[in-house]
């Protein structure tokens, strides 16, 4: 799979729900989110982790082939002893894409590709080990992109940081850097925890795009509009995008210059996700 043609790789909207909440299902998916997370870790307690898996088992046959395009499955952490039945439960439905919390090292995001091989991966950044590692997890097997997971990251660092977060400034920057060194599509930022205050959300989101971020996670159906719209492409990004692809193609293949800058594949490749982009806004 191309990373950065697979459907999520664009998108620029998840929304996690709990997976022992399967009445949410379909309003995550009504929500206007262009990827939603069943989730099985963080917000489900350990007694309740087979009753939340069994719930997605259930609810399966009930998605349409076009919305499981948009499921993604937050499996527990590797190590934890819930992980390989989560595992099982993504090869039994043949999930899309799934989400690695707490994503450590090559050999954690390869083992779940030997066991998904047609399944996308977006290993989650948040411990300092995962952080260490990114490039070699950036590289892994049918890795898409990456994810930042900033509230369990300042836990495992004992950070305390400031409403913007500036302390995490570098770890942002080193999942935009693997990201692009891999070739795979651009990062999705960390979840803005208040879910009623519009403008730390709309200002976290400005500042994930700024940074090079491709998308944000969210926690709450109304966070999404405000994510969506501070991600969607300027008529100036539009306008741009849709000369690099016709000079692209006027050009046959052939070398060729835009505003002075020589138009390669990967600005190609950002033009049409751009465009892209825009057709979901």
């Amino acid at each position: 799979m191309n990373p950065l043609e697979h459907p999520l790789g664009y998108a620029s909207t998840f929304l996690f729900v709990p997976a022992t909440r399967p009445d949410r299902f379909a309003k995550a998916l009504n929500s206007g989110a262009h990827g939603v997370i069943l989730d099985l870790e963080d917000a489900v307690a350990e007694e309740d982790k087979e009753a939340a898996r069994a719930a997605i088992r259930k609810a399966w046959p009930s998605f349409t082939a076009e919305q499981q395009q948009h499921l993604v499955i937050r499996s527990n952490a590797p190590g934890t002893r819930f992980y390989s039945a989560d595992l099982i439960l993504a090869e039994e439905l043949n999930i899309g894409c799934l989400l690695i919390p707490k994503a450590e090292s090559l050999d954690q995001v390869n083992g779940a590709a030997e066991v998904l091989p047609d399944t996308a991966i977006i290993p989650m950044i948040e411990t300092a080990l995962g952080l260490h590692r990114i490039h070699e997890i950036a590289n892994a097997q049918q890795v898409i992109r990456l994810a930042l997971g900033n509230i369990d990251l300042q836990a495992d660092l004992g950070m305390v940081c400031d409403a913007q977060e500036s302390e995490l400034q570098v770890a942002r920057f080193e999942l935009v850097l693997a990201s692009r060194l891999a070739e795979i599509a651009a990062p999705i930022d960390g979840v803005t925890p208040s879910t009623d205050d519009s403008r730390r959300i709309e200002d976290d989101a400005q500042r994930a795009k700024r940074l090079g971020f491709g998308a944000k996670l969210g926690i709450h159906p109304t966070q999404i509009p405000i994510i969506a719209k501070a991600f969607a492409p300027t008529d100036t990004e539009i306008d741009w995008a849709k000369r690099v692809i016709k000079a692209d193609q006027d050009s046959k293949g052939g070398v060729v210059k835009l505003d002075g800058r020589m138009i390669d594949r990967p600005v190609v490749i950002l033009a049409k996700r751009l465009l892209a982009l825009a057709g979901k806004h």
